[in-house]
This record gives structure tokens, C-alpha cells and sequence, in this order.
């Protein structure tokens, strides 16, 4: 249980640097940072009791993880100012996905 979780929160940084190292690299240490932030999304697992379930999918169980919020972060990632937090968003939430399956 406890690799797993590890795993997953290292995914959680390892995966907007290797976008940042692949796609942004003239500006890759301010990308990754940007994209990383979207991390503080799991604040809303504040809101939950327990706040920490192993066995619950936070895609669609918690606010910011909410099934009407994802075209938000979709269209966010499209947005020109807003595109390297929309990306991390998105690369956010499909972690979260995949975890659950």
C-alpha cells in the first residue's frame, strides 16, 4: 500500500518535469514549477472524512477532483496565460485516473 501511494506521489512530480524537460525547455525550471502547483488541487482532500481513504478514487469524489471541473481544466490548458497550470491540472487528474483503475 505504502509503494504504491509513493509511486504515485512521486508520478505526481516526475511527470510535469519530464513535460517541462520535453516540451519547455528553454523555460524549464519555471514550467515545471507552474505545472507542478497544480498539486495543491489535493487540498480539497481536506474537505473529505477521512481525508486519506486508500480504497476511494479521488476522480469525482472530491471538488477540485469533480467530473464537472475537468472540461475547466481542459480549456485552461488551451489558454495561452493559463496553459502551463491547465496542463498541470489535466496531467493531475489523469494520474489520479489512472490510480483508480
Amino acid at each position: 500500500m505504502i509503494i504504491g501511494f509513493l509511486w504515485h506521489l512521486f508520478l505526481h512530480l516526475a511527470v510535469p518535469v519530464a513535460v517541462a524537460w520535453l516540451f519547455y525547455k528553454p523555460n524549464f525550471k519555471k514550467a515545471a514549477l507552474i505545472m507542478f502547483a497544480a498539486i495543491f488541487i489535493v487540498l480539497d482532500h481536506l474537505l473529505a472524512d477521512p481525508i486519506v481513504d486508500p480504497n476511494r478514487c479521488s476522480v469525482g469524489s472530491h471538488l477540485l477532483h469533480s467530473y464537472w471541473i475537468h472540461p475547466l481544466y481542459l480549456l485552461l490548458a488551451f489558454i495561452p496565460k493559463s496553459g502551463l497550470i491547465g496542463l498541470g491540472l489535466v496531467i493531475h487528474i489523469v494520474l489520479d485516473w489512472l490510480e483508480c483503475i
